[in-house]
């Protein structure tokens, strides 16, 4: 046998073996490694699926191993599925540039919770992601943007920045802009410090230089218009804002939620005409118990519903943390909530908390199961 067919039989025996690793799926099991179709752990955390011409895309953060995993060593991943279960790695959407080279988003800077929405009007699909610079820890506190023809990409990086420079929020309180009284005036977590917070001392703290965004989600409405929402105020308030029509960048028309709250890891949205929230406190990699809101209008005011997960384990989410809501397509009323169940000391070893939620008595429900499968409606 020559050498070129004795590299042909190769390539058919490493076709065969990977595809003799892969497992058909069948249903959805929580916390569990999630192979995916060449037999691999899904690495996509802190993710967002999209639903596009009769596919769904599952973008996230791609992890290494390690502690230093956490860090964009690589860029954001994207997988494809017809039926949610079984995914093929479609490969690197946005690959983070060479280290030194002076880029946003050069390797070791931090890329969290990308999220992608196609534009209808443009043809592009748009990314947002929560952007922290090389070497400034969490302190950056920025929103990326990336664009793309393809929806698996290649994406190309647009720009970052901190969202609404120099623009009031649509709900803030007009005599608080008056407010001389300054974050070094006040002792943190105390009464009067929580008091400043909820009347807007960090909002006017940035004002000029823009509002801190990271953990983020994006939503695209009914009418078309998209939001970005994200963990502002030094992660101690909500913002809602909106984005213009070619999803690129900010209108101007924002708002707060729970002002002072601590309220990370969002994920929304909207059913028979009510706008549902979830979200997690703030206590660093370590699961929290999740909260909900809810909304008549996208505006508008958010009443808190409590913890929407219910039975053993829902005091802390189930081990894991929120990162999107997906509506199941062709299924009414029919969302998976989706989680990450992080593993900072070796970061791509993190698992997927994906559960059915349903809305009762005008509030979200999400219960534990061990394994289970979509219905058939």
């Amino acid at each position: 046998m020559n050498l070129k067919n004795l590299l042909v039989l190769a390539i058919i025996c490493t076709c065969f073996i990977q595809n003799a690793s892969a497992q058909v799926l069948s249903s959805i099991s929580p916390g569990q490694i999630w192979p995916d179709q060449q037999g691999k752990h899904i690495n996509a955390h802190g993710g967002g699926v999209l639903f596009h011409e009769g596919k769904y895309y599952w973008f996230g953060e791609h992890k290494t191993e390690g502690k230093s995993g956490n860090r964009a060593n690589v860029g954001v991943g994207v997988y494809s599925s017809a039926d949610l279960y079984n995914w093929n790695n479609e490969g690197i959407a946005l690959k983070v540039a060479k280290e030194n080279s002076g880029s946003e988003i050069e390797k070791g800077s931090i890329i969290e919770r990308p999220k992608v929405i196609y534009n209808a009007k443009t043809k592009k699909f748009v990314m947002w992601f929560h952007l922290e610079l090389k070497n400034q820890s969490y302190n950056a506190a920025r929103t990326g943007v990336a664009t793309s023809d393809k929806v698996t990409g290649p994406y190309t990086y647009v720009k970052s920045f901190r969202p609404n420079a120099g623009i009031w929020p649509m709900n803030f309180n007009d005599a608080w802009k008056n407010k001389t009284v300054k974050e070094a005036d006040l002792k943190a977590w105390t009464d009067e410090w929580r008091k400043e917070v909820a009347e807007g001392l960090f909002v006017k703290r940035d004002l000029q230089k823009g509002q801190m965004a990271r953990d983020m989600t994006l939503f695209v409405d009914d009418d078309g218009k998209a939001y970005h929402i994200y963990s502002s105020e030094e992660n101690l308030t909500l913002h809602l804002a909106e984005l213009t029509a070619d999803y690129l960048a900010f209108t101007g028309k924002y708002i707060t939620i729970e002002p002072g709250g601590h309220n990370e890891a969002p994920a929304i949205i909207k059913h028979q005409g009510k706008y549902y929230l979830v979200t997690s406190g703030c206590t660093g990699w370590d699961p929290n118990a999740a909260r909900s809101f809810v909304a008549d209008s996208i505006w508008g005011p958010w009443k808190s519903l409590g913890n929407p997960c219910v039975g053993e384990g829902a005091d802390l989410t189930f081990k894991s943390q929120s990162t999107f809501i997906l509506p199941v397509a062709g299924k009414k009323d029919t969302y998976i909530f989706m989680a990450d169940r992080w593993t900072p000391e070796n970061a791509i070893d993190g698992r997927y908390i994906w559960l059915p939620m349903t809305i009762e008595d005008g509030k979200p429900v999400i219960k534990w199961q061990d394994n289970w499968k979509l219905t058939k409606e």
